[in-house]
C-alpha cells in the first residue's frame, strides 16, 4: 500500500483516527478527558521490536484453525450484518475480518498486550505496522471507548493470485470515547465522520487464516452515508 491512508475509527473522537503507513499516528482532538502522558503510557508488545507477549487462551472456530482468544469487554461490541454468503470462501474472509476487527477493538479498550499474538494472527505487513500503531495512539493519548461499532455492506471481491478484496463500511455513531484513567465517558453530536469505507487486502496463509495485508479508508465517504 503506497501513499494511502489507513484509518480504523471506533467511536467518536475516541476513535477517528488516521495513520500514513509506516508513519506517525494522527489522532482527532475530539474526545473526553485528560490524556495520559506519552512516555508514561503502557507500550503496545511488539510494535516497535516485532516481538510479542505469550499467546492468550486460543478457540477452536469449528474450521480446524487455532484461533487466538478474543473477548470484548462488558458494553463494547461490533455489530456485524450481512449473514453467510453461501461461498465458503467469501464466508470464511468475511469471519476472519470480523475476528480481527473483534481483536483490534479488544486490544483498544481492555488490555493491548494479551491482545498482541491475536492482531498478529490476523494482520501482517502494513496491515499489522498500521494496527499495532494506531493502537498505541489510544494508550499514549489516555483514551478508550464505549458501546456498539457496526459493520455492514460488507462485499468480497476475489483478486488474481488467490487473494481477496474486502469492502464494508463502519458506523461509529453508538460509540463513545472513553478517558482511560477516569473512566468519565463523554457523548459527542454524531456527524458525517462516524462513517468509514473500507478497502481491504485479505491473503490466505499457510494455516487457512485470511489475514489483513493493507487497508485503504476514508471517514465520511458517501458510499457509507
Amino acid at each position: 500500500m503506497h501513499d494511502t491512508f489507513l484509518s480504523r475509527p471506533v467511536g467518536r473522537g475516541a476513535g477517528a483516527a488516521a495513520l500514513v503507513v509506516a508513519a506517525a499516528l494522527l489522532l482527532s482532538a475530539c474526545g473526553g478527558g485528560d490524556s495520559a502522558s506519552s512516555d508514561k503510557a503502557e507500550k503496545v508488545p511488539g510494535a516497535d521490536t516485532g516481538k510479542q507477549s505469550a499467546s492468550p487462551s486460543a478457540s477452536n472456530a469449528g474450521d480446524g484453525i487455532k484461533r487466538p482468544k478474543v473477548v470484548l469487554p462488558k458494553g463494547v461490541s461490533d455489530v456485524f450484518e450481512g449473514g453467510k454468503t453461501g461461498d465458503p470462501k467469501k464466508d470464511a474472509v468475511l469471519a476472519d475480518n470480523a475476528r480481527n476487527l473483534d481483536a483490534i477493538n479488544a486490544a483498544i479498550t481492555t488490555d493491548a498486550k494479551k491482545l498482541t499474538p491475536a492482531l498478529r494472527f490476523y494482520n501482517k505487513d502494513d496491515a499489522l505496522t498500521s494496527a499495532l500503531s494506531y493502537i498505541q495512539g489510544f494508550y499514549d493519548d489516555g483514551r478508550s471507548y464505549v458501546g456498539a461499532a457496526r459493520y455492514y455492506n460488507r462485499k468480497v471481491t476475489p483478486l488474481k493470485g488467490g487473494a481477496v478484496a474486502l469492502t464494508y463500511c463502519q458506523d461509529a455513531t453508538k460509540t463513545y470515547p472513553k478517558d482511560r484513567r477516569t473512566g468519565k465517558v463523554t457523548h459527542p453530536a454524531a456527524s458525517s465522520g462516524d462513517y468509514t469505507f473500507f478497502n481491504e487486502r485479505l491473503e490466505k496463509n499457510d494455516k487457512g487464516v485470511w489475514q489483513s495485508a493493507s487497508v485503504i479508508s476514508g471517514a465520511g465517504d458517501q458510499k457509507c452515508t
